[in-house]
């Protein structure tokens, strides 16, 4: 029997055009930074969260854009849906993986399309959705 996940992810986007991917520890595949959401929370509230324990990054409300949900498989997880809300912002910085990270990489979206260690909400959606809005 399937499970089912509810999530929150973000695509980070810095001047270079790149997309931030994070790898969890103890798992294979790069994803964004995010995750569940805690008892009450909604999905804009548990993405600010999870950013903040992630990343150690502060975004408001306003500086995220919704970008819509997307249903498929989970990347770590065998026989698991996630329903994930998604939302993305521009950041330029240093970062440091925090809480569960162990990996951070910021590349360019069309080059990450290549390789074969990609979450399926990655590869399917948020990487194509930033190839589509950097041609704009």
């Amino acid at each position: 029997m399937k499970k089912n996940l509810t999530i929150s992810a973000a695509c980070l986007i810095n001047n270079q055009g790149e997309i931030l991917l994070v790898r969890k520890r103890g798992t294979t595949k790069f994803m964004q930074p995010g995750g569940k959401p805690e008892a009450g929370e909604t999905a804009l509230q548990t993405i600010i969260r999870e950013i903040r324990e992630e990343l150690g990054l502060s975004f408001t409300a306003d500086e995220l854009r919704y970008d819509g949900e997307w249903i498929g498989p989970a990347a770590n997880e065998a026989d698991t849906m996630i329903r994930a809300s998604l939302y993305s912002a521009a950041f330029d910085g240093e970062l440091a993986p925090l809480a569960e990270l162990e990996e951070l990489l910021w590349i360019d979206p069309q080059v990450a399309l290549e390789r074969d260690d990609l979450a399926p909400l990655l590869r399917d959606r948020v990487l194509p959705l930033a190839i589509e809005r950097s041609k704009k």
